[in-house]
């Protein structure tokens, strides 16, 4: 039976007294089995009030790019459907350029393609069609395959890539491959309109993204400038319908274990075990990071891990303030969610710190909880 951690809780409530962010929901399972888990302060803090609880669904932002966009391309390298060399100009036309044609699907799964961070898509394309080829028009920052930057674009790619190959939609192919055989009730991509009040808000419109545009050009897009509250905090995200390769994912941390539990090689129900070693193999030595196929590896130097989680730990981070890292030898998985984009103003509170001293306590607990057994 879970039960809360006493310093685990302690910590993060100490956080959200520092503003930090309103609310946290954490849970620490072992071999698929929640040991700890407990929800602290408010979901939605602005207009109305709404207590997090442990149903409490969150936006999960870049959790989609392992959870959703790499569960589903491991299904298809299992299958022998792509090849993680494949070049991406084998499919879209758009990268047969000089310097992108020779990029490949591992180096966009791993962040090494040379495509930047970010672009507001947004203020670029027209719609929706346009976006695979303004993504090929982009500069490259490095010739493909020696640094590690990580890229908003390179996943938004690799949703297009799987849209592609199976002829729907991304939401439609998570929900067939991965939400309906795993019997997720709380995990989708745009929830409805009644699930609104169950949802952690995020963001008082976009001040955000917008601070990271040209002026001149944002002056001439229609910002959200209410509550983002039940739609997908990231703006390419949005424009691209609320489902994209790169974020927006919405889930509780049950049903986030749900799914990390899949690279598992013992637990999972989607792939075959030996799929799951693409999971801790570290794809980028020599690199800034280490990168696996979707994760980033807890041998990274300052990595969210923290010195709590072993070297071939694998996890993520999203930007609303959620994180998920596994720890493959003892079959363990850590989940923090937070919406620090909620309720305060610019900056918003960089919470790796956080990350790290929950890790660390939660492995004291278990390590603790291990010893008297």
């Amino acid at each position: 039976m879970n039960r809360r951690d006493d310093r685990i809780t302690a910590m993060l409530a100490k956080r959200i007294a520092a503003s930090d962010f309103p609310s946290a929901v954490y849970l620490v399972a072992e071999r698929g089995e929640v040991l700890l888990a407990d929800a602290l302060g408010d979901a939605v803090r602005e207009k109305e009030s709404h207590s997090a609880t442990l149903d409490t669904i969150y936006d999960l932002a870049s959790l989609t790019k392992p959870l959703v966009t790499g569960l589903l391309l491991a299904m298809l390298v299992e299958r022998g459907e792509i090849n993680l060399d494949d070049t991406v100009s084998g499919y879209f036309p758009e990268f047969n350029l000089d310097d992108k044609r020779e990029i490949s699907i591992r180096q966009l799964l791993t962040h090494t393609s040379g495509l930047p961070a970010w672009r507001p898509l947004y203020l670029i394309a027209q719609d929706r069609k346009d976006v695979l080829q303004a993504i090929a028009l982009e500069t490259l920052e490095f010739q493909p395959g020696t640094h590690v930057r990580y890229s908003d674009l390179g996943f938004i790619t690799l949703g297009f890539l799987l849209e592609k190959l199976s002829g729907a939609r991304l939401d439609e192919i998570a929900g067939r491959e991965i939400f309906k055989p795993l019997k997720l009730n709380r995990t989708f991509f745009n929830p409805d309109k009644a699930f609104v009040t169950e949802v952690a808000a995020c963001e008082l419109g976009n001040a955000y993204e917008r601070g990271m545009c040209d002026e001149t050009k944002a002056r001439r897009y229609s910002w959200r400038e209410n509550l983002v509250w039940g739609e997908v905090h990231d703006g390419n995200a949005f424009f691209l319908g609320g489902a994209a390769g790169h974020a927006g994912l919405f889930s509780t941390a049950r049903e986030i274990l749900r799914i990390a539990s899949q690279f598992h090689a013992r637990l999972t129900e989607l792939l075959l075990p030996e799929t799951c070693a693409l999971f801790r193999t570290n794809m980028t030595n020599g690199m800034e990071e280490a990168r696996s196929f979707a994760w980033q590896l807890a041998e990274t130097p300052e990595s969210a891990a923290g010195p709590g989680l072993p070297p071939a730990s694998f996890g993520h981070l999203g930007f609303t303030g959620t994180s998920c890292w596994n720890d493959p030898a003892r079959e363990r998985t850590f989940i923090l969610l937070t919406n620090r984009t909620h309720a305060r103003k610019l900056p918003f509170a960089n919470i790796n710190s956080v990350r790290r001293e929950f890790h660390t306590l939660a492995v004291e607990a278990l390590d603790e909880r291990k010893a008297k057994e």
